[in-house]
Order: structure tokens, then C-alpha cells, then sequence
């Protein structure tokens, strides 16, 4: 299926989708962050999973829209349950361990703006407390949770951690069009607890015929990197997804969506067909038919 993207002369806010499974310090400074920091009111959506921690009373007695499952149901799942929900054409997918940096709304729609259509995947630009030689994200430590951490550093501070715009996003936040949400169909269950599932979700965008897949560098999240996945049987990922598109994500994330590349243009080109690109997707083909 390959979709003709449209033109997108006003984009307006965000239907924000936020996962919660037990964790619900980290969820009020995340939608503390999102009200005190945006430019603009968004719909915000929060699927519970679980909530035995007191999450389930606390959204409630906030008014905010959000879905439950009794059991923590994983990514995948409550994503697109709480996506369902979403009112306005854009659809952020956030997690509940960021913490809004100013601005970070408008940067993402004036990047949207700039791109003039609906065929596109941006994410926002990670502020992590560790080094993990990821290079789409800045490093800084201002705590590494609810207790240790410093907002006021980071609001002072936050503006002089701004990167380029690369590319390669597919991690949150998210923002993509309802439009193209809908008709790959979101998150894929098969992926469910989550592992691979971004990966899948950029390349169900690539083969609809998305080429904008950008990181914008001055729409700033900070990360607590508090890891949910350690409380769950992982999901085998990248086997999933080898076999699913027949080649690794490795392959895809480097040659496909160019990850960590300063982005010289908002557009990416099919993979160049040099002799190392041939070489490792031959492997990667290989690898896909064992798994």
C-alpha cells in the first residue's frame, strides 16, 4: 500500500498519547511538563495499565481522557487504544518518563509546517542523564528521577543542548499524522510487549511511502531512561522483524533511515546502492531466512 501525502496548510495540536504502567511520580511530572511548557492546549491521552498504584484515581480525578486494561497489556496495545481516542490530526506518542522542555511543542510544528504535507515521522530530541553512544541524543545529568531530579538546571540549561536536525526518528516523542496512523495501523500486536515495535512502526511508514523521517533538534525532552521493559518477558524484536521484512533493523536504521546524519534535507533517497550496502543486505537476508 502507498499513500500520496496531502497537504497540511494548518496543522493545529496534538492528540498526546501517554502509556502508564505503575508509575505514576514519573506520569505527573511528565503531564506537569506538558501543561507548564506548551504553546498550545493539547488533547491529552493516557492508557493505564494496571494503575493499582494510585494512577487509575489520579487520572480520573483529573479529568483527563485515557483507556485501562487491567494487566499491563504492553506498547503495542495500549498505543493504539489510546490512540483510537485521539481528536485533532496529529498524533504524539510520549512516554511517561520525559519531562517537556519549553518550546517543544512549536519547534515541532514549525518543522511540520516547513514540511508542507502529512507524509511525515518527526520525533523530538532526547536530554539523557548517561551517555549510551547514542548520537541523536544529548547528554546531560540533571537526575536520574523523580527525587534526584533538578528542573531548574535544565530549564536554564536546556537551550545550549540544542542539535541539528538528524535523521532516523522513530523513538518518542512521535508525532505523526492521523492520516497515515490510521492506515498503517499503528502499532503492530505481534511486536507486543513492545521490543522492535518503533522500528516496525518507521517501516510500515517507509513502505507506505513516507521519506521524512526527522529528529528535530531544538524540541528538547528530557529522558529518566526509567525502564518498564525490566518488569516484562521481552519479546524476541528483532528476530520479529527480520522475518517480517526480511532484512535486520540494524540495516534498515543505518543504509534506510540514515540514523544520527546531520539532515542536509528533510527528504531521504532510497539507500545508495554501493558495494558495502550490497554486502550486508545479502547478510541481512541470510540472517532473515535462519531466524
Amino acid at each position: 500500500m502507498q499513500l500520496t501525502p496531502q497537504p497540511l496548510p494548518n496543522p493545529g495540536v496534538f492528540s498526546i498519547v501517554i502509556p502508564s504502567w505503575n508509575n505514576l511520580e514519573f506520569l505527573k511530572l511528565c503531564i506537569g511538563s506538558v501543561k507548564a511548557h506548551s504553546a498550545f492546549e493539547h488533547q491529552i491521552i493516557v492508557h493505564v495499565n494496571d494503575g493499582s498504584d494510585g494512577t487509575l484515581d489520579w487520572v480520573r480525578s483529573e479529568g483527563l481522557t485515557y483507556t485501562h486494561s487491567a494487566e499491563n497489556t504492553g506498547i503495542c496495545l495500549t498505543v493504539n487504544q489510546a490512540a483510537a481516542l485521539a481528536q485533532h490530526e496529529l498524533i504524539l506518542y510520549l512516554n511517561d518518563d520525559m519531562y517537556c522542555c519549553p518550546h517543544w511543542d512549536t519547534r515541532l510544528l514549525e518543522k511540520v509546517r516547513q514540511i508542507g504535507h502529512d507524509g511525515f515521522m518527526l520525533s523530538g530530541t532526547m536530554i539523557e542523564p548517561v551517555e549510551s553512544g547514542n548520537r541523536c541524543v544529548s547528554v546531560c545529568d540533571f537526575g536520574s528521577d523523580v527525587h534526584t531530579f533538578k528542573p531548574q538546571q535544565l530549564l536554564k540549561t536546556c537551550q545550549t543542548l540544542v542539535k541539528p536536525d538528524w535523521y532516523g526518528a522513530t523513538w518518542p516523542p512521535t508525532l505523526v499524522h492521523r492520516r497515515w496512523w490510521h492506515a498503517v495501523g499503528g502499532f503492530s500486536s505481534e511486536f507486543s510487549p513492545g521490543m522492535s515495535s518503533d522500528n516496525d512502526f518507521a517501516m510500515k511508514m517507509w513502505a507506505a511511502g513516507c521519506r521524512v523521517f526527522l529528529g528535530v533538534g531544538d524540541s528538547l525532552v528530557y529522558h529518566f531512561r526509567c525502564k518498564s521493559t525490566g518488569r516484562i518477558v521481552k519479546n524476541d524484536g528483532r528476530k520479529q522483524f527480520m522475518r517480517k521484512w526480511g532484512m535486520s533493523s540494524s540495516l534498515f536504521d543505518r543504509f534506510y533511515l540514515r540514523r544520527g546524519q546531520i539532515a542536509s534535507a528533510m527528504t531521504l533517497s532510497e539507500p545508495v546502492e554501493t558495494a558495502d550496502f550490497r554486502r550486508r543486505r545479502l547478510l541481512s537476508r541470510f540472517k532473515a531466512w535462519l531466524a
